[in-house]
C-alpha cells in the first residue's frame, strides 16, 4: 500500500484563504441577490501595463516565425531579463547584485516554499506572527515541524510576535535560531521595517550563522525614501540573506506569473559534518533539475517593466492601488476602527470592534456589508483580533465597500 506523506497531516483544517473562499462561496449561494465585493486575497485587479502586453504580442508574433521561435530557455532565465532586474532594481540603490545571482522563477511563493529543498532538516526556524501562512505551512509539509498546540502555533517554530504593542516590530529572538522568515513590507500588517531594523537583524544573523528569508514582494508600494526596499542595502546582508521578489503586485503578473530570486555568491551553509557549501550552487541546481524556466514570452513581458513606459505605467498602477489604501484608512477610521498599515504598502491591519473575534468580524462584514476581507487569526496566532483588508480592487468597489462598512 503506498504510503502518504503524514506531515501534511499536521496541516490546520485548511488554507487560509480556500477557508474564506469556503465561506464566501456558502453565503453567495444563499444570497444570490447579494453583490459582494471582495476586499480579501491579494490579487490585483488592473490591467497589466501596455508596455507589458506590447512586448508579449510582439514576443507571441516571433514564436510563430522560424528565426523568432524560442524553444526551452535557461532554467536560471533569459540574460537580458536577469542584467535589467539587476541594473533598476539593485545596482541602482548601491546594491551589490549581478545578475549571474538573480533566478527567474514563477513566483515568489512558490520559491519561498521551494528554497527548502537546499536548506537542511534539522535548522531551528524563527517566523513573525502573524506570518503569510506559506512560510509556516511550507515547513509543515515537509516535516521540520511538530505538531500545532491549541493556539494554532506549530512546536518546533520560534514565533516572534508583531502587534499594536511592539509597533508591529519584531523582537529578535530570544535563542539562537538559523532561520529567519521576514517580509517587508509586511504582509499582513503593512509594517515596514527601518534601516536600523534591518540592520539588528542582519547582526543577528552574521553572529548567529544565521540565514534570512527576506520576502520583498511589495517593496514597490514604498514612498518613503527613507526606508530600505531591498535587504541587500543593508552592509553584510550578501553574507546571511536570500532576497525573493515578485513581479505580480507592481506590474500586476499575478496570473501571469513572474518572480525571481536573489541567490549571492559566497553566501554559505555548512553539511551536517560542518563543512561549507555555498547556498548558490545548490539553487542552481535545484533550478536545474525541478524548473523548466519561465516562458519566453512572460519573460519578454516582464523586461518591459524596465522600459521607460513601463516604469510610468508602473508607478501608475502603484499610485492607484494606494490611494485606494488610503481611502480605506482613512473612511474606516471614520468608522471609529483602529487602523494600520496601508501608507508603505497595499494592506490595511484592522484592530476588530469589541466583541468580535477576527472570524467573527469577517463573517459580520460578509453577512451586513457584503465585504469580504480576511481574518488576523489565519495569519497566526497573535493575529488574532486583527483583520485585512486588501487595497487591490477598482476605486468603484473600494469606494462602495467603505460606504457600506460606514453605514454598519
Amino acid at each position: 500500500m503506498v504510503q502518504v506523506n503524514d506531515s501534511y497531516l499536521r496541516l490546520k483544517a485548511g488554507y487560509l484563504f480556500p477557508e474564506i473562499a469556503r465561506r464566501v462561496k456558502a453565503f453567495t449561494e444563499a444570497h444570490p441577490e447579494a453583490a459582494v465585493i471582495r476586499l480579501g486575497i491579494g490579487d490585483v485587479t488592473e490591467p497589466l501595463p501596455a508596455a507589458c502586453r506590447e512586448a508579449m504580442q510582439q514576443a507571441i508574433e516571433a514564436m510563430g516565425t522560424r528565426e523568432g521561435f524560442h524553444g526551452y530557455g535557461p532554467e536560471q532565465g533569459y540574460g537580458w531579463l536577469r542584467e535589467a532586474i539587476a541594473r533598476h532594481d539593485f545596482q541602482a540603490r548601491g546594491c551589490e547584485v549581478s545578475a549571474e545571482e538573480i533566478f527567474i522563477s514563477d513566483g515568489s511563493k512558490c520559491d519561498s516554499s521551494n528554497i527548502l529543498d537546499i536548506l537542511g532538516a534539522g535548522n531551528r526556524i524563527a517566523v513573525t506572527d502573524p506570518v503569510y501562512p506559506v512560510y509556516v505551512d511550507s515547513n509543515v509539509m515537509a516535516g521540520r515541524t511538530g505538531d500545532a498546540d491549541g493556539g494554532g502555533r506549530y512546536g518546533g517554530l520560534t514565533y516572534l510576535p508583531i502587534t499594536a504593542a511592539n509597533g508591529f516590530v519584531a523582537p529578535l529572538p530570544e535563542q539562537p535560531v538559523d532561520l529567519i522568515y521576514l517580509c517587508f513590507p509586511n504582509n499582513p500588517t503593512g509594517a515596514v521595517a527601518t534601516r536600523d531594523q534591518l540592520k539588528q537583524w542582519v547582526d543577528y544573523a552574521l553572529a548567529h550563522n544565521a540565514l534570512i528569508l527576506f520576502d520583498a514582494a511589495y517593496e514597490a508600494f514604498i514612498s518613503d525614501p527613507q526606508l530600505p526596499h531591498s535587504i541587500y542595502e543593508i552592509e553584510g546582508a550578501r553574507r546571511c540573506a536570500i532576497e525573493f521578489r515578485s513581479f505580480s503586485k507592481n506590474a500586476g503578473f499575478t496570473g501571469t506569473r513572474c518572480a525571481f530570486t536573489v541567490v549571492p555568491r559566497g553566501l554559505s551553509g555548512t553539511t551536517t559534518a560542518g563543512e561549507p557549501v555555498e547556498l548558490w550552487g545548490l539553487w542552481n541546481r535545484r533550478q536545474s533539475t525541478k524548473f523548466n524556466g519561465v516562458s519566453y514570452i512572460v519573460q519578454r513581458g516582464a523586461e518591459a517593466v524596465y522600459s521607460p513606459e513601463g516604469q510610468e505605467q508602473v508607478r501608475a498602477l502603484i499610485r492607484f492601488y494606494m490611494e485606494n489604501a488610503a481611502i480605506i484608512r482613512r473612511e474606516l477610521e471614520a468608522a471609529g476602527l483602529q487602523v494600520y498599515g496601508g501608507q508603505q504598502a497595499p494592506y490595511v491591519w484592522i484592530k476588530t470592534p469589541a466583541g468580535l473575534d477576527s472570524w467573527g468580524f469577517f463573517d459580520h462584514l460578509l453577512s451586513q456589508a457584503h465585504v469580504v476581507g480576511t481574518p488576523g487569526s489565519g495569519f497566526g496566532a497573535a493575529g488574532e483580533g486583527y483583520f485585512r483588508l486588501s487595497a487591490f480592487n477598482s476605486r468603484a468597489n473600494v469606494d462602495e465597500a467603505m460606504r457600506r462598512i460606514r453605514a454598519l
